[in-house]
């Protein structure tokens, strides 16, 4: 029945279809990522800044546009929506891929490609993330969240194995390609959709102030801003992983390709494990959140002391596993504790949050591991994200009335005071 039960959003025909154009999809996402990190290591000379820069320009759109792109997902239809990000975003890819197959890739021409495709997906992550209710229902919302998540890692431990051996093979323009092509599966299944079986919101009239309006509707939520706050800062602190191993991976243990792929790898196993974990679990609580958190930061901590490649890589594994059980229980919490005709300013805030914050510590660890090294990089993440994520639990046992005893596993009061899983609106 726990097997069944953690795949019950798939009874849904339209969101099998999307679970399947993301499944053959997201693995080409991620060696594109592998490809990109990769590119940029190999036309600077190793440069962790420069890593840091193209991690930053992808990543500066969401930051930017973040508010207005989430006024414009209430404003028009989901579906046709992502068909048109999703046909961008191939595009891009296949323009790269094209330039670094050629011989003629410049460091330039990935930022400016970065850059770029931040620009498509400040619209097409609050897009994803707001359709998925029009697709299921709100009692397997949380599933579908979380086989969201599960989906994406896994894509990220295959994706990035797969581009590690491909880019020692063919090189990174052809993995650039076919993330391109990979495009098509998601573009197919939103058009074979059945569109009278979506449950669309109602779309806000065009007019001014949208975008204010939902500032005043989070800022009137008391615990969804604290927990925005404790996103940013994770993410400010944590949020630049990948590189951080791509560094330590190129820098310390002085890899290939391969082993690149491989650490990558171990990270997503972790994360997808953990998205399963949470698709387990009929409703989204606080606690996991603020646990999963938390255990991402002593990881990093304990993956910067690792004198080697081999148990470097083994930390990988927990720290995905919490990171993931973090994002997908926020992710649900939004998801579940807003108005339907505010989830896309509400979900474009989150993603702002999530995404938006990453440009301003990717440079920043870029710094930290040329001047001292990766290790050091990610021991300064670690801790400042576990003091973080101390203070914010603090502001939150007080918002919410919570324990720091109710957290732990089997407590009477965790389950009494956060059976509800999702925070309740503060006004």
């Amino acid at each position: 029945m726990r097997r069944v039960a953690m795949f019950r959003s798939l009874a849904n025909r339209n969101y099998r279809l999307f679970a399947l154009g993301q499944l053959v999809s997201n693995p080409g996402t991620w060696m594109q990522r592998i490809a990109q990190d990769w590119l940029v290591l190999q036309l600077s000379g190793g440069s962790g800044i420069a890593l840091g820069m193209t991690t930053a320009l992808q990543f500066l759109p969401m930051l930017l546009f973040g508010l207005v792109a989430g006024a414009l997902v209430d404003r028009f239809d989901k579906r046709r929506l992502l068909v048109f990000t999703q046909s961008a975003m191939g595009v891009l890819a296949v323009a790269l891929g094209v330039l670094a197959t050629i011989g003629a890739a410049q460091v330039w021409h990935v930022y400016l490609f970065a850059l770029a495709l931040g620009m498509v997906t400040v619209l097409d992550n609050p897009g994803r993330q707001a359709f998925v209710p029009e697709m299921v229902d709100r009692d397997h919302l949380s599933n579908a969240v979380a086989l969201n998540s599960a989906s994406f890692q896994l894509g990220r431990v295959t994706g990035p194995a797969v581009a590690g051996l491909l880019i020692g093979w063919i090189g990174s323009g052809p993995v650039f390609m076919l993330n391109g092509v990979s495009f098509a599966c998601t573009i197919a299944a939103l058009l074979l959709m059945r569109t009278g079986e979506l449950d669309p919101t109602d779309r806000v009239p065009l007019g001014k102030g949208r975008v204010r309006e939902g500032l005043r509707y989070i800022s009137g939520r008391r615990d969804l801003v604290l927990l925005l706050v404790l996103s940013a800062c994770v993410q400010f602190f944590g949020a630049n992983t990948q590189n951080q191993i791509a560094l330590m991976v190129n820098n310390v243990f002085e890899t290939g390709a391969a082993a690149f792929g491989a650490a990558a790898a171990c990270l997503a196993f972790g994360a997808f494990v953990g998205a399963l974990l949470a698709a387990r679990r009929e409703r989204p609580r606080l606690r996991m959140v603020l646990l999963g958190s938390l255990g991402f930061g002593i990881a990093q901590v304990v993956s910067g002391l690792m004198p080697g490649y081999l148990s470097f890589v083994c930390v990988l594994v927990p720290m995905g596993l919490c990171f993931m059980t973090y994002v997908t229980t926020l992710n649900a919490t939004f998801q579940l504790s807003v108005e339907p005709t505010m989830r896309g300013r509400a979900m474009s805030m989150f993603m702002l949050v999530f995404m938006g914050v990453a440009p301003l510590g990717a440079p920043m660890v870029g710094i930290l591991a040329d001047l001292f090294g990766p290790q050091v990089s990610l021991m300064v993440g670690g801790t400042a994200t576990v003091l973080v994520v101390a203070v914010i639990s603090t502001l939150l046992f007080r918002a919410k009335g919570v324990h720091p005893r109710d957290l732990l596993p089997g407590r009477a009061g965790a389950r009494s005071r956060d059976e509800r899983g999702a925070p309740a609106p503060a006004r």
